[in-house]
């Protein structure tokens, strides 16, 4: 700006970064402070450049429906006598187990301590928990955006539905009950 005053702006407020401002280029930005208080730019555009869409951001709805959904068909089969009401237990446990990790995590992300490993995350999915990752997925807005972490979250509910589908087969339901007969 001729004769105003300056304002600092770093590469990554530029919603285009493969274009580089010029000398006595026009950029448009929006004023903010940094946390010392000193003026710098955010939300930068050049001349020439699209502004940036909105994206839509979803609200999870369908997610904690099908969790809520899920914990639901568990306990219909239990209440028909179809699987034991151990099972209804571990995912209700599991559940709230994995949401408390998530909120955790969510937690220690934002003010930059020890981390959950996303292992961890999913080994809990793996184990019944996945229907309280999604809600705290959803609430917390929390691995959400990573790509490869969603990729395994589902691998891991499609492998806990079939354990779980499993369960209902002659020989899922023979070995269920052997597991019980050697735990009590």
């Amino acid at each position: 700006m001729a004769g105003g005053k300056q304002i600092f702006i770093h590469i990554k407020a530029f919603s285009n970064r493969n274009r580089r401002p010029v000398a006595g280029q026009i950029v448009t930005y929006e004023p903010s402070s940094d946390k010392q208080g000193r003026p710098r730019a955010i939300k930068a555009t050049l001349t020439g450049d699209r502004l940036p869409e909105k994206t839509k951001r979803r609200n999870g709805t369908l997610s904690i429906v099908v969790a809520v959904f899920f914990l639901f068909i568990v306990g219909i089969s239990v209440f028909a006598a179809k699987i034991p009401i151990h099972i209804l237990a571990l995912y209700i446990a599991a559940s709230l187990l994995t949401f408390i990790m998530y909120a955790l995590d969510k937690s220690a992300a934002q003010v930059g301590a020890w981390r959950t490993q996303e292992s961890t995350l999913h080994f809990l999915s793996l184990a019944g928990g996945w229907p309280g990752a999604l809600i705290a997925q959803q609430k917390f807005r929390h691995k959400t955006q990573k790509q490869s972490f969603r990729s395994v979250f589902r691998v891991t509910v499609l492998f806990n539905c079939g354990a779980f589908a499993w369960l209902f087969t002659p020989n899922g339901a023979t070995t269920l009950r052997s597991l019980f007969v050697a735990i009590m």
